[in-house]
C-alpha cells in the first residue's frame, strides 16, 4: 500500500506538468529546464575516458578502396587553390548563378535526456541528471510562435535518445504542433528515430509512416558522424551503425520524406574514413534517386568541438581552417550527385563560411534563432539575419531566403510548398 505522504508527494511533483506528460516514468526529468545548462553538468567534466587508440581499417578491406585511393591521390597532389577552383567550378554547375540560399528556423532541442553516451557529445544528460529535461508541448509552441514572429518557415525538432519517452508522445507533439502553431517540422536524426523503434516495437516504416502523417516533414542528416563504424566503435559504441543510418534514411525517402546528410570530422579518423564517408553517401543518394521519391537535400560538414566532453583531454589534432575547406572542396567534387553544399558558420565562424562559398558551398545554412548542442562545447556564432545577408553579399553572392526543399521564399507564398499536400488532407479528414 502506498502511503498518503508519497501521493501527497506525487501530486506536488505533478503540479504545473502539461497533461501529455504525466504518464512519463521519470517526472523530475519532464519539467522545462529551470536553469542553463553548465559545463559541470556535463559528461565531459565528470567522466575521464582515456583515449582508446584507433586503429584505421586497411586501405584494401574498405568499400570503394580503388576510388579512395583516387581521390587520395587528388589530396596529394592538387594544390590547395586548384582543388578551391575546380570546387568552384563544380559548385556553379550544379547550382548556377551567384544565388546563397539561407533559411530562418529555429532548433528546439525537446529533451537533453541520453542513454547513448557519445563520448564526443556535451549537450545530453542522463537519466536522474538535475539538468535533465523534457520540454512540455505548450513550451515548443512558445519557441514555434516567437520563432514565426522573426520569419521562420521550419522547426529543427532534434533531441536526446530518451527511452522514457513512448511514440505516442512523438505523434501527439506533432499533431499538437500542425494544429495550434502549423510550421515546417524538420525533424527527429536517424538514431532518435531508431530509439522510437525499440520503444513502439514497430517496424521502422511504419514508425516512419506515422510520424510523417502526424506532421514530420522532413528529416536532418544528424547522427552520421563519420559513417564507418570502425570510428563509430571508438566516439558513439551504443549509437546505431552506419548501414542502420543509411537503412533509415533511405526508407524516409521511400515514403517521400526529404533528408539531409552531415560528416562531423575531427574526431581522430583519417582521410580514407572521411572519403569512405563521402563515398557512402554518394552511393545512397544514387539509390534512392533511382526511386524517384525522397533524396538527400544537402550534404553539411562540420569539425570536432571538444570542450566539455569526454574527448576534451584527448589531445586529437583538432582541424584547420584549410582542413576545412578541403573537406568542403571535396565534398563537392565528390557527391556529384548533391545539388546543395551547405556551410557551417555556427563551428567555423562567419570568416571561414564566406570562405567555403568559394571552395563549393552554395548554402549558408540557418538563421538559427536558437542552438544548443554546439554551444554546449563552447562554440557560439549565432548571428541575425541581416548579417548573414551582408556576409554573403560582400563574399560576392545573392543571398536568397528558402525553404527545406530549397525553393526560395517569395513575398507571396500562402506558406512552405512542401507542406501544402497537408491542407487537403486535413480537410478530407475533417
Amino acid at each position: 500500500m502506498i502511503e498518503k505522504g508519497k501521493i501527497a508527494m506525487a501530486e506536488n511533483v505533478n503540479a504545473g506538468v502539461a497533461r501529455e506528460q504525466r504518464a512519463l516514468p521519470i517526472l523530475q526529468t519532464v519539467a522545462p529546464r529551470r536553469r542553463p545548462a553548465t559545463p559541470e553538468g556535463s559528461m565531459g567534466m565528470r567522466l575521464s575516458t582515456p583515449r582508446i587508440v584507433y586503429e584505421p581499417p586497411p586501405l584494401h578491406t574498405r568499400p570503394f578502396a580503388a576510388e579512395i585511393e583516387e581521390w587520395l591521390g587528388v589530396l596529394r597532389e592538387t594544390p590547395f587553390l586548384e582543388l578551391g577552383a575546380r570546387a568552384d567550378a563544380k559548385r556553379r554547375e550544379k547550382a548556377p548563378g551567384d544565388i546563397v540560399s539561407y533559411i530562418v528556423d529555429r532548433n528546439i532541442n525537446y529533451t537533453n535526456l541520453c542513454v547513448t553516451d557519445c563520448r564526443f557529445c556535451a549537450f545530453y544528460r542522463r537519466p536522474k541528471d538535475d539538468e535533465a529535461y523534457v520540454l512540455s508541448f505548450e513550451e515548443i509552441g512558445r519557441k514555434i510562435d516567437e520563432a514565426k514572429e522573426l520569419g521562420a518557415v521550419q522547426i529543427l525538432m532534434q533531441g536526446g535518445h530518451n527511452p522514457y519517452l513512448p511514440f505516442d508522445w512523438y505523434l501527439e507533439l506533432l499533431r499538437y504542433i500542425k494544429e495550434h502553431h502549423p510550421i515546417h517540422v524538420h525533424g527527429f536524426s536517424a538514431s532518435e528515430i531508431e530509439m522510437m523503434t525499440r520503444v513502439s516495437k514497430l517496424p521502422l516504416d511504419e514508425v516512419l509512416r506515422q510520424l510523417h502523417e502526424a506532421g514530420l516533414d522532413s528529416m536532418p542528416g544528424a547522427g552520421a558522424e563519420i559513417l564507418v563504424d570502425a570510428v563509430r566503435d571508438v566516439i558513439a559504441p551504443k549509437k546505431i551503425d552506419a548501414s542502420r543510418w543509411f537503412e533509415i534514411h533511405e526508407a524516409a525517402h521511400e515514403i517521400g520524406l526529404h533528408t539531409t546528410v552531415t560528416m562531423m570530422y575531427g574526431v581522430g579518423e583519417t582521410w580514407e574514413d572521411r572519403l569512405e564517408h563521402l563515398l557512402k553517401v554518394r552511393a545512397s543518394q544514387e539509390r534512392s534517386l533511382k526511386k524517384g521519391k525522397g533524396r538527400y537535400t544537402a550534404f553539411i560538414a562540420w569539425s570536432f568541438q571538444p570542450l566539455h566532453t569526454e574527448m576534451e583531454r584527448w589531445g586529437l589534432e583538432l582541424g584547420t581552417g584549410m582542413d576545412y575547406l578541403r573537406t568542403t572542396a571535396l565534398s563537392r567534387l565528390i557527391l556529384d550527385n548533391f545539388q546543395n553544399v551547405q556551410v557551417s558558420y555556427v563551428t567555423q565562424g562567419p570568416k571561414m563560411a564566406q570562405a567555403a562559398l568559394a571552395f563549393g558551398a552554395n548554402d549558408f545554412g540557418s538563421l538559427m534563432i536558437e542552438e544548443n548542442v554546439v554551444s554546449a562545447a563552447g562554440i557560439d556564432f549565432i548571428m541575425p539575419e541581416a548579417e548573414i545577408r551582408r556576409l554573403i553579399e560582400d563574399a560576392g553572392f545573392t543571398p536568397r531566403r528558402r525553404y527545406q526543399d530549397y525553393t526560395y521564399v517569395e513575398d507571396d507564398d500562402a506558406g512552405c510548398p512542401c507542406c501544402a499536400w497537408r491542407e487537403p488532407a486535413a480537410a478530407a479528414r475533417a
